[in-house]
């Protein structure tokens, strides 16, 4: 068995790295890179200051089939087709870099990021296996995430024709209505301050009013 150099070592330590602090399942790690498990618990531990969760990854295609998951799936995809086909990049850093991509722009847009990278990834496997396909949409030419052999002619896209309830789920609806108590409670503050001005006024007249007057200078000199 050929040993690894130590150019090759660290450059691995370094993707190992930079896969945990985008938040990389272990599962993930073992099948990108040549590290020992134990060596990558040791630095999930370093990075993340806690061991690595448990648990199954994501196995179920029609998650990325919802209308808000498609959408950002669809965004990440076509991202990391870019910097493998037109970028030259390989698979691993086209996955961290689309990622990174796909972060930027949901901050910049003031969106959540809906997918992780442990679903970026996943996404990617599905496409290698066949399982999925990139579709066009019929009014916006853009291309999103279908299944394999769905329809390819007239079809739309979640962006371009949404469903009756997008984005009526129940975060937004709290959010909406922690928008509006908060809008109520600065309206009440504007509309108290001329009350406490005018109670100001009125008690200084009341003061004004029961103090004797005062004689005046030229009567004072006189």
């Amino acid at each position: 068995m050929l040993k690894k150099s130590l150019t090759e070592d660290a450059q691995e330590v370094f993707r190992a790295i930079a896969l945990i602090e985008l938040g990389a399942r272990m599962q993930v790690l073992e099948s990108e890179l040549t590290l020992s498990r134990d060596r990558m618990i040791r630095l999930y531990r370093e990075v993340k200051g806690a061991s690595p969760p448990k648990g199954m990854l994501p196995f179920s295609a029609d998650w990325y089939m919802t209308w808000l998951a498609n959408i950002h799936a669809s965004l990440f995809y076509n991202t990391y087709k870019f910097l493998r086909n037109e970028a030259g990049c390989s698979h691993l850093d086209a996955l961290t870099k689309g990622y990174r991509l796909y972060l930027e722009h949901c901050s910049h847009s003031n969106a959540e990021a809906v997918l992780d990278l442990t679903r970026a990834w996943t996404l990617v496997r599905f496409f290698d296996a066949g399982m999925l396909q990139m579709t066009s949409c019929c009014r916006c030419t853009g291309k999103f995430v279908a299944h394999k052999h769905d329809l390819q002619n007239n079809v739309v896209c979640g962006a371009c024709q949404p469903p009756s309830r997008a984005g009526k789920t129940k975060k937004a609806a709290a959010a909406r209505q922690a928008n509006q108590e908060a809008v109520l409670e600065v309206v009440s503050i504007k509309n108290e301050v001329p009350e406490s001005q005018e109670l100001q006024e009125a008690a200084l007249a009341n003061v004004a009013v029961s103090m004797p007057p005062r004689p005046s200078l030229v009567a004072q000199a006189a």
